[in-house]
Order: C-alpha cells, then structure tokens, then sequence
C-alpha cells in the first residue's frame, strides 16, 4: 500500500521529535529523513541532521525509534545527497564514507532505503566519468547488499546553475544512463529515487520509465515543476534551466499526478511517496513551510487510498 510522507530537509529547524509529530498531525504516515554530518552546507536543502548517524550506537537506535514511535510514523529512507563522484578525490571521500554511516545507521534501525546522488564531475562526459562510477559505487552497493539495505539514486540532474555547468553534479539522470548503471552494476539493491519533476525540463516522459523501472524503483519523490515557456522562448533550451524552470508544490507545476499515480500503482509499487518541497513561494518563514506540507497532503491525500 502507497504512504505519503515529506523529506524532512524543508523544516531544519525542528527536531527530529517535533517533525514526526507534526507529520502524524498533517496525516502523513512517513518521513525520509535528512542525515548530513552535523554542520554547515552552502547548497539549499542541503546540510540538514535530523539523525546523526556519526558514531550511531545502540543508544541511538532506541531513541531514534522511540521518537517516531511515539509520533505514529515510519521512516522511509535516510537521505543524503553530496557529490561523491567531485574531482577533489580527498573530499569525495568524506561523502562516500558518510554513506557508509548511512548504511550501517539503516541497518540498525531496520530502514531500507537509503537515498543519495551518484554525483559527477561536471566538466567530463559520461563517458569520462565512467570508470569513476564504477570504482566508487561498486563497493557501496556491495555493502549496501552486504547489510541488506536499498540504495535509492535520485533522478535530479543537478545542472540547473552556472556552478553546476555544464554537465551537472549528478550522472543519474536519464533512462539510457540507467540502464548502464544496472547493466554494469546488476545487484537488485541498486536503484532509484523516483523523481517525476526531473523528467519536465528534459522533455522526456516519466511514465514509459515508470514502468521500463518498476522493479529498480525503490523510493519515490513527489515534487512538481512548472516551466515557464515564455522564458523558454527568450533563453532555449541550452540557458541554465533556472531561467526558465521553477519547482513548485505538487498540483502547481506540469506533472500530471493523476497519470502518475495510475501508472505507480499500475507498476506494483507499495512503497512511501514523500513530498520535497523546494517552492520558494513557501520559503518565507516556517508556518510557511509547514503549509506547504499540509497544502501537499490536501492535494495528494485524493490518489492514495
């Protein structure tokens, strides 16, 4: 059975405690929740703690249980989503080794998923960043396996800035690269965050690879987007897509939630589908940001039975 629940980057400011309970007060059922190391992040969205999984003991498990316990929610996945494929090797390094934690936090908690970036160096080509890939992401899936969690990549290009130009910080983010990855990494444990709002500015359709991926679709993401095709007629198509692209709530962009869910549960699909909010309509203060959850819910509480 489909859950709706939130990624808890939108409300750093609360606890872990307080997030849950206000997720079960919204009528969410889960939470992917942020797991950054503890400090500060320059990106948006990013640098969020809400389980630090550095050192996590079995003190930790218990707590962490207890609080969403209480709250009468679950966790979906813990996310996390550096670049772990930057050219710095020494900083990729604290990434790959930050999801291990992941790993190993998920394992005892007895989470899943965990969700991440493959990330990229955006200056090479797929091509060249290839065997990059494969000698960071083979061990991590094999030690994913080992602890019999889920890896969950977002479909997110991460090219939408003049930083991030002009391939983008994230290899993952097109059906024939996919099929690569799985083909060159086969394990089951190996697959996707499902994000249909990635799919609008590329102009490809989120359905068809819906269902090419059912079985690698292990998390879902539910975020809209609307292209403003005015703006697109000015700037076109090579334009970072921040000039013409602009995330919004669920029900206030172009994806066609309707056709999305139909084809999701049409898929077998049971897993959470969690909002991301990045709508900067909604960023103005945190009642706003919690309306923003409650607004989503309203809206997508009417395709999950």
């Amino acid at each position: 059975m489909l859950q709706l629940g939130f990624v808890t980057a939108i409300l750093p400011d609360l606890s872990l405690a307080e997030v849950a309970a206000f997720a079960k007060e919204c009528g969410y059922a889960a939470i992917e929740v942020m797991c950054w190391p503890p400090g500060k992040a320059e990106r948006r969205y990013a640098g969020v703690t809400h389980i630090d999984v550095v050192d996590f003991s079995k003190d930790n498990v218990k707590r962490v249980r207890d609080t969403v316990g209480a709250a009468g929610v679950s966790i979906s996945g813990l996310g996390y989503y550096p670049n772990p494929l930057v050219a710095d090797q020494s900083e990729a390094q604290v990434y790959i080794d930050h999801i291990r934690k992941l790993i190993e936090a998920a394992k005892l908690l007895g989470v899943p998923v965990v969700n991440s970036f493959i990330g990229r160096d955006p200056v090479k080509s797929v091509d060249e960043n290839w065997p990059r890939f494969l000698e960071v992401w083979r061990p991590l899936i094999a030690y994913a396996g080992d602890h019999g969690i889920k890896i969950g990549i977002e479909n997110c290009p991460m090219s939408f800035t003049r930083d991030e130009w002009p391939g983008g910080k994230n290899l993952a983010y097109s059906p024939a690269i996919w099929r690569r990855m799985f083909n060159d990494i086969p394990s089951e444990n190996f697959g996707l965050n499902f994000d249909p709002s990635h799919f609008i500015f590329q102009q490809m359709d989120y359905t068809r690879a819906m269902r090419e991926f059912a079985p690698r679709i292990h998390h879902v993401h539910a975020k809209d987007v609307r292209v403003d095709r005015e703006r697109l007629d000015e700037v076109g198509i090579l334009a970072y897509p921040s000039q013409y692209h602009t995330p919004k709530l669920p029900g206030m962009g172009d994806v066609n939630w309707g056709k999305f869910f139909s084809t999701l549960t049409e898929t077998g699909y049971k897993g959470a589908v969690c909002v991301e909010v990045e709508d900067r309509a909604f960023e103005g203060s945190l009642e706003n940001r919690k309306n923003s959850l409650r607004q989503s819910h309203n809206y997508l509480k009417q395709f999950v039975p």
